[in-house]
């Protein structure tokens, strides 16, 4: 008997025998004794159907407006699920994000959680109600409604699971845990029974989508043990936890991340700090860089590249011309990139491991653009066209089919 918060995506709840089910699930965790938190996010394509609602009005309205639409659309999720909840004859009370106590910042779009009253919801745990929270979204100190982004609801639910101290935080997904791969494009992925915070941090930064990659942040500041599992089956899913015994298998997981932007700056000036200014600037708007590389300097130039989100490719670009005067055919953005990349904790003591994923590649005919290295992971750059038999090759050099 215990505290459990669950959480549902929007594959999860996307229609009404799928909101039914998910009912169940709820109201068998409650009939066992514990109290439970359901965090819901919207309905299948809902928010992408706002999106695009707002996008025949305004292409360019603000984006505090954008936050005022979208949480419409766990508004609608929470109340149909509470509905479904009640008809199985159980106490039930759905709660906004801003009436469940999350309070924001004012970055519209992708606020981050500054702190949650949990007054309303322990009052509501107290009558043995059944809360089912709006996931993805707070208020901020204007009253003003704001969304944590894409995945906001992973970040919610673990939010909840820490400020209530809950036994246990379960997320719920259409896959039946965290896989070496996408179980969908590589027969042989296999699922894990654990994995670190680490591990499944670098694996949903790097294109892993069963979690966001701030809730695994947050589940790891806080010690939250999460349990990724199947929202569709009914078996064992996957510990995100601190695991002590991690040496048995090396790579834990492969990934492709087809979110790249590739920026070459050809014919940079080779003086002291223009990497610095260069790469400030970029800072400064908000542009996460990630894989870079430089040029040794010949006769007074060096070349730059270095990887960012596809959507802000055209933004990087600017921000480059502002620093350097080049033409522009000397500032390239190449979208027709992925990232592949290993990841597993320790990598860093295995030689071989790099030359492993390299040698996959070569027998395949994939070259490699960039490298990037850590010690828990290895990724490099290709063409894009290249990227799904890359990730089966390098899955099945490391984690060959048994």
């Amino acid at each position: 008997m215990g505290l459990i918060v669950q959480k549902f995506g929007g594959s999860s709840v996307a229609n009404a025998e799928r909101v039914m089910n998910v009912a169940r699930i709820v109201t068998e965790t409650y009939h066992s004794g514990n109290d439970v938190v359901v965090v819901v996010s919207a309905q299948g394509d809902t928010t992408d159907d706002l999106i695009a609602k707002a996008a025949e009005i305004n292409p360019k309205a603000s984006k505090r407006e954008m936050d005022m639409l979208l949480t419409a659309g766990e508004q609608m999720s929470i109340s149909l699920l509470a509905m479904a909840i009640e008809s199985l004859g159980y106490p039930v009370i759905s709660l906004l994000g801003w009436q469940a106590g999350f309070n924001t910042n004012s970055a519209y779009g992708m606020a981050r959680i500054k702190s949650i009253k949990t007054d309303r919801l322990r009052a509501e745990l107290d009558k043995r109600n059944i809360v089912v929270v709006a996931g993805f979204q707070g208020l901020n100190k204007y009253d003003d409604l704001t969304t944590l982004g894409r995945g906001g609801s992973d970040t919610s639910a673990v939010a909840i699971a820490s400020a209530l101290h809950a036994d246990r935080c379960q997320i719920f997904t259409d896959v039946e845990g965290v896989y070496t791969a996408d179980p969908r494009k590589v027969p042989g992925a296999r699922k894990l029974k654990e994995i670190t915070y680490d591990e499944m941090l670098e694996l949903a930064t790097l294109g892993a989508q069963v979690l966001n990659n701030r809730s695994v942040e947050m589940a790891k500041k806080y010690n939250v043990e999460i349990e990724v599992l199947s929202s569709l089956k009914r078996v064992p899913g996957t510990i995100v936890k601190e695991v002590a015994n991690v040496e048995k298998m090396l790579v834990r997981g492969v990934t492709k991340d087809t979110d790249v932007a590739r920026i070459s700056v050809v014919g940079v000036p080779d003086v002291p700090g223009i990497a610095f200014k260069l790469f400030a600037k970029l800072a400064a708007k908000g542009v996460n860089v990630d894989i870079i590389l430089q040029s040794v300097g010949r006769d007074g130039t060096k070349d730059i590249t270095f990887t960012v989100s596809e959507g802000n490719g055209p933004l990087a670009v600017e921000l480059v011309k502002e620093v350097v005067d080049l033409p522009d055919e000397k500032i390239v953005c190449d979208t027709q990139v992925a990232k592949i990349s290993v990841v597993g904790a320790g990598m860093e003591t295995h030689p071989g491991t790099a030359s492993k994923m390299f040698e996959a590649l070569y027998e395949i005919n994939v070259n490699i653009q960039m490298i990037a290295t850590s010690e828990i992971k290895i990724s490099v750059l290709i063409d894009e066209k290249d990227a799904d038999r890359a990730v089966t090759a390098v899955h099945n050099k490391f984690l060959p089919e048994e």
